[in-house]
C-alpha cells in the first residue's frame, strides 16, 4: 500500500508540473488567453496588493516556463512581500549556493532577508521565520503538495504536508502542518 501511495504521489507531482509548465505555455501561444492575462494583470498592478513597509523583498528565482512558481510569487505579494522575479535556465546553483538540502527541492527558490525559501511555502510561515529569527538557513517544502499556495486545487483540497525548517547544518525539523488530514 505505502508504495502505491508512494508512486501516485509521485505521479501527480510529475504530472502537476507537467500541467504548470503547460498551463505557461498557452498563456503564451494563445493570442486570447494573452490578452486576458495581460488585461487581468492591469486590473491586478491597478488594484494591486498593498506592500507592508514592514516586510523584505523577496527575490524568487524560477524558470520562465514556470506558471505555478509565478501563482506563489503572486502569493507573495497579496501578503505585502515586495518581490522581484529572476527567470533562470538552471535552478540548481541557485539551489547549492542558498543551501538547499539534497531532496529538498521544489520548482522555485526565494531569498527572503538572508533566508532560504524552497517551494511552495505559505506565505505566513515565511511571517512566522520573520518574526522568530532562528538561526537556521531556511524553510523547505519538497515537491508541489496539492493546495499549497501556487498550486491550489479547484475543490480547495489541500493534501497534508510539512513545511520543514533547515538548520545551519543542513539538518532539518518540522515548522508547520498544513493541509485536511489522512
Amino acid at each position: 500500500m505505502n508504495r502505491t501511495l508512494s508512486l501516485s504521489l509521485l505521479l501527480t507531482t510529475v504530472l502537476l508540473g507537467t500541467a504548470c509548465a503547460r498551463a505557461s505555455e498557452e498563456a503564451v501561444s494563445s493570442p486570447a488567453t494573452a490578452t486576458a492575462t495581460t488585461a487581468a494583470s492591469a486590473v491586478a498592478v491597478a488594484a494591486g496588493p498593498t506592500i507592508d513597509p514592514e516586510l523584505p523583498l523577496a527575490i524568487v528565482h524560477k524558470t520562465a516556463s514556470c506558471g505555478c512558481c509565478g501563482v506563489w510569487a503572486d502569493h507573495l505579494k497579496a501578503a505585502g512581500f515586495p518581490v522581484e522575479i529572476r527567470d533562470t535556465d538552471d535552478m540548481h546553483p541557485v539551489k547549492q549556493r542558498l543551501g538547499v538540502p539534497a531532496g529538498k527541492a521544489s520548482c522555485h527558490t526565494a531569498e527572503i532577508a538572508g533566508y532560504v525559501v524552497e517551494g511552495h511555502i505559505p506565505a505566513e510561515d515565511i511571517k512566522r521565520l520573520l518574526e522568530e529569527r532562528p538561526t537556521a538557513r531556511g524553510l523547505v517544502l519538497p515537491g508541489m503538495p496539492a493546495g499549497s499556495p501556487g498550486m491550489e486545487m479547484p475543490d480547495g483540497y489541500v493534501q497534508p504536508y510539512t513545511v520543514e525548517l533547515v538548520r545551519t547544518d543542513g539538518s532539518t525539523e518540522p515548522f508547520a502542518q498544513h493541509g485536511q488530514g489522512g
